[in-house]
């Protein structure tokens, strides 16, 4: 059960600076968007309302819904706009950092290039930022559904572009990847995230939403990941637990998509993010794919309050946890936490 929000504790949380770890930027897109971009590619939408796409009963379900958004994105200029309203989209509820995933596999499978998808995102990104002041890192994504071979050869591709100095590579900090976990193994893709981190980029790894803690761990010491995105299953591990809270590898959960799209709690309430915390585990707050759960980051942060009873200093933790959590440099990390610990002062909610 639920606990209502205090009087201007859904105001603040709203406005609280946050930073986001988890969120795939095809998630981001508006229905509009999707109608728009579908009718200038000649791609047909099963239903003539955009908004009656994103209705999906499992994860195989979304995952559908996420392919055929994905396929809507066939120029440069596409990926541009989509990076641009993802942006001003986030800044509008609090986002002010956020690391980024995309998923180019399928743009690939059709002919196009990683460059366009890039300096498509790049584009959108420098004109949101420029607008709004929210920076954007990317996360390039590889999809277990195409293979680890195709993983390799798209970490080979953004190499080759780093090396040639292409158009918005610098914004590309790290590698991981996605898709459906059943029937995949973490070790078949060591050598593309061994790839990855030779060159200086940084690893996540989509685990643990339908696998177990035995392949988080495997992520961590196969794949080189720093961080596990979504993560769910590690407390049923004590060993693998206490392992992530001694060396703070961070996990970002994403509690909404997990009810929304994995069906992995009856409600929200019942989520394990509360007992991850508990557990010392440097759990972070992500929507995942916002637009395609009807969410954003600070309706996020109030859902939780609510779930769980939780206080704005709580919150406030909690989004001071997300900068712990990310690649920034340290300078770049203090000026982000310096930002939330004045938050934490000038936007305190009235006691009530």
């Amino acid at each position: 059960m639920t606990a209502p929000v205090v009087p201007g504790l859904a105001e603040a949380l709203e406005a609280l600076p946050k930073v986001e770890l988890h969120c795939h930027v095809e998630g981001t897109m508006r229905p509009a968007t999707v109608s728009d971009l579908a009718a200038a590619n000649e791609v047909d939408l099963p239903v003539a309302d955009p908004t009656e796409l994103y209705r999906y009963d499992s994860l195989d379900g979304f995952l559908r819904v996420f392919w055929l958004v994905q396929s809507v994105l066939v120029t440069q200029g596409d990926w541009a706009r989509l990076a641009y309203e993802s942006a001003v989209d986030g800044a509008a509820h609090g986002l002010v950092y956020r690391e980024s995933f995309f998923t180019p596999a399928r743009h690939l499978a059709a002919g196009r290039t990683l460059a366009e998808v890039v300096a498509g995102l790049d584009e959108g990104l420098a004109a949101a930022e420029a607008e709004t002041g929210v920076r954007v890192a990317l996360i390039l994504d590889f999809d277990r559904d195409f293979g680890a071979a195709a993983a390799e050869e798209t970490v080979d591709a953004l190499l080759a572009l780093r090396r040639a100095g292409a158009t918005g590579v610098e914004r590309v900090v790290g590698v991981g990847y996605d898709s459906t976990e059943i029937g995949q193994e973490p070790g078949w893709y060591a050598e593309a995230f061994r790839r990855a981190g030779a060159a200086g980029l940084r690893r996540t790894a989509h685990q643990g939403e339908d696998s177990g803690p035995e392949a988080i761990a495997a992520c961590v010491d196969l794949l080189g990941a720093e961080r596990i995105d979504h993560g769910l299953s590690i407390l049923e591990d004590p060993d693998v637990t206490s392992r992530f809270v001694d060396d703070q590898i961070a996990l970002t959960v994403c509690p909404s998509s997990n009810i929304r799209i994995a069906n992995a709690f009856p409600t929200l309430a019942e989520h394990v993010f509360p007992e991850m915390r508990h557990r010392g585990l440097l759990a972070t707050l992500n929507t995942d794919d916002p637009a395609l759960t009807d969410l954003d980051l600070g309706r996020e942060y109030r859902a939780v309050a609510s779930a769980f009873g939780w206080g704005w200093d709580t919150m406030v933790d909690i989004a001071l946890d997300g900068v712990a959590a990310c690649w920034l440099p340290d300078d770049g990390k203090a000026v982000l936490r310096a930002r939330v610990e004045d938050a934490r002062t000038t936007l305190r909610p009235p006691p009530g």
